[in-house]
């Protein structure tokens, strides 16, 4: 960093810390899905390639198909059962994902055996249901973008700094339109997550879903909370500190709510791992940055929720995103952090 960057952040964050005495909280989220990580091969293939293991024929059950039938199979499973059935599940009549998912995957081979979706289901081979659950959960299925263990390694250092910082407290998150699978897949693909979820209407873990964890024991909260202390150089627990789903949160980007409940939990956090009162976070001047690849989910559902956000493309867009601010990587994130004025 040159002389004159480092004055500049000087300045900036005196100037900050003179206008909120609490300090500056970041709160960084991320979408999940086509931001952090994609499908190893096309979920068409890999639906393919897990079928074929089971005996299904090769020449019935084709990549091409199962594209236009796993469209078809999900528009109608949204449709019936929005945001995987959660209304109905609350109410105790619908089973939650594992069972939407399970129809989605029966629905897609129906439509390709029968030539339709009318009628029952066909069967599927024993354990074939499941095994694409699994894939779906983890590193089989999903493979994490070039950029983004570089990215958290550098975001782990603005962390710990303990020079001029231009924020006081910085928690992570994931905010995705998605199942409790999430947490998994990231873990999986070797990112630190923690315990953090949406807890909206009820606990997350009363939640009938796929995550089975353990609340953090008190030593893991003491490791915890060194992630933002000035005086300690331990490195970081986790590289997600919460995730955020619409499943748990009970509504899908671009609804407000879901971004509603990620500060209220971000904030929490805070309060449980720094010992603060609800009085000292709300000193805070929290700034919330929301980044991700779709315009209208991501980009303009954190800007109507009063965010500020970053569209990160990962395919070709079209000219009407012309106003959003954009990156290309995730590291050139981290320049505009350290000099965060907005």
């Amino acid at each position: 960093m040159s002389h004159r960057h480092y004055l500049l952040n000087h300045v900036r964050h005196v100037t900050a810390a003179a206008r909120h005495p609490g300090g500056r909280a970041l709160l960084l989220t991320f979408d999940a899905f086509s931001t952090l990580f994609h499908p190893r091969q096309p979920v068409a293939e890999q639906y393919a390639s897990t079928a074929h293991s089971f005996g299904l024929s090769p020449s019935v059950v084709t990549p091409a198909k199962l594209q236009t039938a796993f469209k078809e199979a999900f528009k109608a499973q949204s449709k019936r059962w929005p945001n995987y059935g959660r209304e109905d599940v609350l109410k105790g009549r619908y089973g939650g994902p594992r069972e939407w998912w399970g129809d989605v995957i029966r629905g897609s081979f129906t439509r390709i055996i029968k030539g339709d979706a009318a009628g029952d289901q066909v069967g599927l081979p024993e354990g074939m249901v499941e095994s694409l659950l699994e894939r779906f959960a983890g590193r089989e299925g999903y493979a994490l973008y070039e950029d983004v263990v570089p990215f958290f390694e550098r975001l782990k250092r603005m962390k710990t700094d303990n020079g001029e910082r231009t924020f006081d407290r910085i928690v992570v998150g994931v905010i995705s339109n998605s199942d409790d699978r999430v947490p998994a897949v990231l873990k999986s693909l070797g990112l630190t997550v923690g315990d953090v979820r949406a807890d909206q209407e009820r606990s997350s873990m009363e939640l009938p879903g796929f995550e089975e964890r353990s609340r953090m024991d008190e030593n893991a909260k003491i490791l915890s909370s060194a992630l933002y202390s000035p005086s300690e150089s331990i490195e970081p627990v986790n590289d997600i500190d919460m995730v955020i789903t619409s499943y748990e949160a009970g509504e899908e980007k671009p609804h407000k709510l879901i971004f509603d409940v990620a500060k209220r939990q971000a904030q929490r956090f805070v309060e449980s791992m720094h010992g603060k009162t609800t009085e000292s976070v709300s000193a805070y001047n929290w700034i919330f940055i929301h980044v991700g690849d779709d315009y209208q989910k991501d980009y303009r559902g954190a800007i109507d929720a009063g965010w500020n956000s970053f569209l990160l493309p990962r395919e070709p867009l079209g000219d009407d995103v012309q106003d959003a601010k954009r990156i290309d990587t995730l590291l050139e994130l981290i320049p505009k952090l350290e000099g965060y004025n907005g």
